[in-house]
C-alpha cells in the first residue's frame, strides 16, 4: 500500500523528523511526505482557504483521502489497521492523509475527505503529528501481519 502524507509546514532536522524517519524506514509500505507552505500574511479564514487549495491540489487524484481533524472519528489501533486492510482488500492501492495548518481544515477539505480522522482529544504539534501517524501506520501493518509489536 502507498501511504502519502500531505502536511502544511516544513521541518528541519530534529527529534520529530528522526522519529518519522525511524517508523517510515520500518514500514514496508511506501510512505511519502509532501510538505506545503504558504508564507504570505492573510487573515485566518483566508489563510485556511489558501491552505485548503494547496492540500487539495497536492492530493488531486488520490484514491482515498483521510483528513486529520480534531472533530474526526477516533480509531483504536486495531480499528485503524482493519480499515487499512479493508481498503487493500477492496483494491485501493493508496491512501493520502492531510494534515492542516494551525487553525484546522477548511470546509472544502472536510468535504473532499473520505474520512475525518482524529488522533484523540488532545492537541498535538503539527510536526509531531507526522511522527505519530507514521508510528500508527507501522503499528497497523504489524497488527495485520501478527507481528508482536502491538499488544492488546
Amino acid at each position: 500500500m502507498q501511504c502519502n502524507i500531505v502536511s502544511l509546514g516544513k521541518w528541519k532536522s530534529g527529534p520529530e523528523k528522526a522519529l518519522f524517519e525511524h517508523y517510515g524506514a520500518r514500514l514496508p509500505w511506501k510512505l511519502s511526505l509532501k510538505e506545503l507552505e504558504y508564507k504570505k500574511p492573510l487573515a485566518p479564514d483566508a489563510l485556511k482557504a489558501k491552505e485548503a487549495e494547496l492540500l487539495l491540489a497536492a492530493s488531486e487524484g488520490a484514491e482515498m483521502v483521510w483528513a486529520l481533524d480534531e472533530a474526526g472519528k477516533e480509531f483504536s489501533s486495531s480499528q485503524f489497521s482493519r480499515a487499512l486492510q479493508n481498503y487493500r482488500d477492496q483494491g485501493i492501492r493508496g491512501i493520502t492523509f492531510l494534515i492542516g495548518g494551525a487553525d484546522g481544515h477548511h470546509d472544502s477539505v472536510r468535504k473532499r475527505a473520505n474520512q475525518l480522522f482524529s488522533l484523540g482529544k488532545v492537541t498535538w504539534p503539527h510536526l509531531l503529528v507526522r511522527a505519530l501517524l507514521a508510528e500508527q501506520l507501522y503499528r497497523a501493518y504489524t497488527i495485520s501481519t501478527g507481528h508482536p509489536y502491538h499488544r492488546e
